[in-house]
């Protein structure tokens, strides 16, 4: 292990605002998605090469380019079965305000309304980035950036927007809320400028959104079952929607 590599590690892990993807999938999907990673370290780097030989070609390059060997549990406080690490710049928030302002929109905005479990979350964000929606934002005191949630979503947080928001700086477009009481979304066709929300498992969409939507949608649920995960909630009304145009 070099001694070098843990202090590049540890001085950008202290120097700036950079988020650790943790395993090789998250450094992958970074990559691809044109983070700005500083540093990337690995228990065995000759393994995490071979991986982005057999899995991820196109980044295969990069990937020789930045792993660098260091013995991951002295770094991190757990070490994801893939025996990889990076650093990357975190995405400027203001950069990312213009991308969920802009219009017209071409896909939904996905709004977590006051979420509490960060692996849902991260679920969540790798939807999104699947379906291609135009971002993902947070109402409430969880940091969408949290490690947890970035492990979760799996490095995709570079594939869409991910940022916290409130009620006053909500993008622009139709709120379409999810709550028990709504129309069948089968009714309804979802537009693409639209902000789809969602409320937690337990108490659902806050009183304060739900008086701000535009649109009340429920999804089609059977009588006595309480409710879906979030990440599936999600998933389903952004296939609803429709998901990537073509092309």
């Amino acid at each position: 292990m070099s001694e070098q590599t843990v202090r590049d590690w540890r001085a950008a892990a202290e120097g700036g605002d950079l988020v650790v993807l943790d395993g090789f999938h998250a450094l992958k999907h970074a990559l691809r998605f044109g983070a700005d990673v500083r540093v990337a370290v690995a228990d065995d780097p000759e393994a995490v090469r071979a991986l982005a030989a057999q899995l991820a070609p196109d980044v295969e390059d990069e990937v020789e380019r930045l792993v660098r060997a260091a013995e991951l549990r002295t770094l991190l406080p757990r070490v994801h079965p893939t025996g990889v690490a990076a650093l990357a710049v975190r995405p400027d928030a203001a950069d990312g305000r213009v991308r969920l302002e802009r219009m017209p929109r071409t896909a939904p905005v996905v709004v977590l309304d006051n979420p509490r479990n960060l692996g849902n979350v991260g679920a969540v964000v790798r939807l999104a980035a699947g379906f291609g929606a135009t971002g993902v934002v947070t109402r409430g005191d969880l940091d969408p950036w949290h490690p947890n949630v970035v492990r979760a979503g799996a490095g995709l947080h570079y594939a869409t927007t991910v940022q916290s928001v409130t009620l006053d700086t909500l993008p622009d477009g139709p709120v379409y809320a999810l709550d028990p009481e709504g129309e069948d979304i089968r009714a309804l066709t979802l537009p693409d400028d639209a902000l789809l929300a969602f409320g937690s498992e337990r108490h659902g969409i806050s009183p304060e959104l739900r008086a701000r939507a535009d649109h009340l949608v429920s999804l089609p649920m059977r009588p006595q079952v309480s409710s879906y995960n979030l990440a599936t909630s999600v998933a389903m009304a952004l296939f609803h929607w429709g998901g990537p145009h073509p092309g």
